[in-house]
C-alpha cells in the first residue's frame, strides 16, 4: 500500500489511481526520448544532442511538442460509411521522432500502443 501512495506522489499530474505496467514502460521511454534530445554538458559534442548524432534527425518544437504525456485524445480507426464510431479513446505517450511529428498512443480499449 505504501508503494501505491508513493507512485501517486511521483506522477501526480496523471489522472490514474494505479499505473499499468505498459504505461510505466512508456513513461521511461518518454523520459529517455527527451533526455536524448538535449546536449549533455559532459557529452561528446557541446552543441549536438545524442538523437541528432545517432539518427541525424532534429526535434522541432512546433511538431514534437503538441501533446503532453498522458493527455486523453481521440484517435482515428478504420471505418466505413455507417453510423458506427470513427474514433476511439487513447492516451498520448510520446513523439515518434520522425519528421512529420507523429505520436505514439496507448489505446484505452485494447491496451496496445498505436
Amino acid at each position: 500500500m505504501h508503494l501505491k501512495k508513493r507512485a501517486r506522489a511521483i506522477v501526480n499530474t496523471l489522472p490514474f489511481e494505479i499505473l499499468s505496467h505498459r504505461l510505466i514502460i512508456e513513461i521511461v521511454y518518454n523520459v529517455m526520448f527527451w533526455l536524448n534530445c538535449f546536449p549533455h554538458k559532459d557529452g561528446i559534442h557541446a552543441m549536438l544532442n545524442p538523437c541528432t548524432i545517432v539518427t541525424g534527425s532534429n526535434i522541432n518544437y512546433d511538431k514534437h511538442c503538441k501533446l503532453q504525456f498522458g493527455a486523453y485524445v481521440q484517435v482515428h480507426k478504420q471505418h466505413n460509411n455507417s453510423m458506427a464510431t470513427r474514433t476511439s479513446g487513447a492516451i498520448a505517450l510520446c513523439p515518434t521522432g520522425n519528421a512529420q511529428g507523429s505520436y505514439y498512443f496507448l489505446s484505452l480499449r485494447s491496451g496496445n500502443v498505436l
